[in-house]
């Protein structure tokens, strides 16, 4: 088995992307598009609020390219067997392979990953379309634009997302797939539900299990013959919408690939402790679930307050699950507040989107599944589009927006890059005015994205939420998991070497491969019964046995195959020693002279053909012209020794 980690992530936006060689397959553990990258570009749109030479300087005024994960453009797509995607954003890089010549790797993913991705994907299409119709072609290309002196004179800040730390990912830098991509790629996409047992060349079983991190979002299972391998990527236990993390079924496995360590740098002078087995403290997640709620409902007051002087609210979030629960919360405090403050959605894809998740109760936390069995609205917002308290559109210059439009109002948009789509134009209308907010997410570098709005008066609100297993809680579940081998990343080495006596940890670096032992585990071959009958000595620990050997569901069988005519086979492995007096008694039998001189292991054939007979300790070697008679000698010799 061999590990290569070609990106260690980012938070939700950018999940880790890894390469695993298990039983001669090669398999691509997610492929997400860093989009977080795109504050780079400026928003051409914002031109007017400084002017050009400033913005040169600071900002590249370019169509926007988008960067890929650069150690999956160095890799031949043509050895890809499997790509396994475990979240709607690690889709999002995958139509720059699918399109790419030689690309055949099957592709797995849920069904609620496969058409959340395609409805982000089909989104980002858009916004990019929107752009270029806005503002036209460029003169130069991406590449074109740059020589070394310009890449020289940018700031390090921006320096350092073009190029990478290591000045070596420019060419991870790519022009936006098209909607035919796009298209093509979810056409090669194979979607699993969860705990479907997906067999892959007869001898990989793959099984998909909830992460709780988003709708549809999981977690793997590989078995092959020789070796079991789970994959966590990013979890949370549990979620008030997708559905819980499944811990159980990932319990005793051989190899345990653990990339969600998203809370590392939080906390970084926490002590962690192992020896706290109290399984249910581990899974009992009401705490967060709370904190999170205290999140968005302080979220929600922020927007009571901006709307109640008289300022707008805009909401570029991408994370689905935030935004559906944020929807409920902040119509109910306007019921309760009695403003009447319209909120709007604006994607060309919300319609269908917010459809969908209503559709889908087998993806979702057993609290929406209950109000589904009970006759109630999956979610509240759905009563609320009906009755014109939340409004969705798919552009902002829809006519229909555009004839009910009032401020102050909320408004939820992409994209959190704030580089595209509607975020950009409502940010230019609000941005000097003290009494709008702001709303982002973390995982963004902030100062870079607000730059073309500067000077900014609008209020700015930075919140974080849960994107992983909290890293207190790690040394417990890996001990719950109690898997033989571990591999993490090499920066929680830190927090998890002082615990490697009860935890069997490998560390690995991104880029740099790690080889993995072969395992110990003995294969299992399932025997027929009528070949198994076969057997002539049961107490051998070693025996021969002629059948059709095949692979199937990851286990070996021999069963009894047809016998080919005229196709006899001698023994296949032999033991014993040649003693020389009985070889010149058996040549002679056959009709062979021989002789052989005093105190030597040399016989020496005379007759019907010359040739030379010699005896080693652990070999005979058997020199003769003509191939009927080695043929004869070899069949004597065989007969001198015990074979199987």
């Amino acid at each position: 088995m061999k590990f290569t980690s070609l990106g260690q992530g980012g938070g939700y936006n950018l999940p880790a992307c890894h390469m695993l060689k298990l039983s001669g397959f090669h398999i691509l553990l997610d492929c997400p598009l860093d989009l977080s990258a795109l504050t780079i570009f400026s928003p051409i749109s914002c031109t007017s609020l400084y002017d050009e030479e400033e913005e040169m300087v600071d900002l590249i005024s370019l169509e926007p390219y988008y960067k890929t994960v650069e150690g999956v453009q160095l890799w031949n797509v043509s050895l890809i067997d499997v790509v396994l995607i475990s979240s709607p954003m690690g889709m999002l890089g995958l139509p720059f392979l699918t399109r790419t010549k030689g690309f055949s790797a099957k592709i797995y993913a849920t069904e609620a990953t496969t058409r959340l991705s395609e409805f982000m994907m089909k989104d980002l299409v858009a916004m990019h379309m929107e752009f270029k119709q806005r503002y036209g072609p460029h003169k130069n290309s991406f590449f074109e634009f740059f020589n070394w002196e310009k890449l020289e004179s940018l700031p390090p800040s921006l320096k350092d997302i073009l190029l990478g730390k290591d000045s070596t990912q420019l060419g991870s830098w790519m022009p936006l797939y098209s909607a035919g991509d796009v298209k093509e790629c979810l056409q090669k996409v194979e979607s699993v539900v969860y705990a479907q047992e997906t067999c892959y060349n007869g001898s990989l079983i793959i099984k998909a299990f909830s992460s709780g991190l988003e709708i549809g979002a999981c977690n793997w299972s590989l078995k092959s013959p020789k070796r079991n391998i789970s994959y966590i990527s990013r979890s949370i236990f549990t979620s008030g919408v997708a559905m819980d993390f499944d811990l159980h079924a990932l319990i005793g496995t051989d190899v345990l690939i653990y990339s969600d360590f998203s809370n590392s740098e939080n906390g970084s002078n926490q002590e962690l402790e192992g020896d706290d087995d109290d399984d249910d403290l581990l899974l009992d997640c009401e705490n967060e679930r709370c904190e999170e709620m205290e999140k968005l409902k302080f979220i929600c007051l922020c927007c009571m307050d901006s709307v109640k002087s008289g300022g707008s609210v805009l909401i570029p979030s991408g994370r689905l699950s935030i935004v559906l629960q944020l929807l409920e919360l902040l119509a109910l405090h306007l019921d309760s507040s009695d403003l009447k403050v319209p909120i709007f959605i604006i994607s060309s894809v919300a319609e269908e989107l917010l459809a969908y998740t209503c559709i889908i109760p087998e993806w979702l936390c057993k609290d929406r599944q209950d109000k589904m069995y009970s006759g109630k609205p999956v979610f509240d917002y759905e009563e609320l589009i009906k009755e014109k308290k939340i409004h969705v559109f798919p552009t902002l210059d829809s006519r229909e927006l555009l004839m009910m439009w009032q401020e102050p109002c909320i408004v939820i948009c992409p994209h959190w890059s704030l580089r595209l789509g509607p975020a950009v134009h409502l940010l230019k209308r609000w941005h000097s005015d003290p009494n709008s907010l702001l709303v982002l997410e973390e995982g963004v570098d902030t100062d870079l994205a607000l730059l073309p709005f500067k000077p900014l008066s609008m209020k700015v609100l930075e919140c974080s939420f849960t994107s992983g297993i909290k890293l207190e809680k790690v040394p417990q579940l890996l001990k719950m998991l109690q898997p033989k081998q571990i591999l993490v990343p090499d920066y929680a080495k830190p927090f998890l070497e002082p615990l490697s006596n009860s935890l069997p940890c490998l560390f690995y670096t991104e880029s740099e491969p790690l080889c993995l032992p072969k395992s110990k585990n003995l294969c299992e071959l399932h025997i027929s019964s009528n070949v198994a009958s076969k057997l002539k000595n049961k107490e051998m620990r070693m025996s021969r046995l002629k059948g059709q050997l095949y692979v199937e569901h990851g286990k070996h069988y021999l069963v009894e195959g047809k016998k080919a005519k005229g196709l006899e086979i001698g023994p296949l492995v032999h033991w014993g020693k040649v003693d020389l007096e009985s070889l010149l008694v058996g040549l002679e039998k056959i009709g062979v002279k021989g002789s052989n001189e005093c105190g030597s292991n040399v016989v020496n054939v005379v007759d019907p053909g010359k040739g030379l007979i010699e005896l080693k300790e652990t070999s005979v070697v058997i020199s003769v012209g003509d191939e009927s008679l080695a043929l004869l000698i070899s069949n004597l010799v065989h007969s001198l020794l015990n074979g199987i």
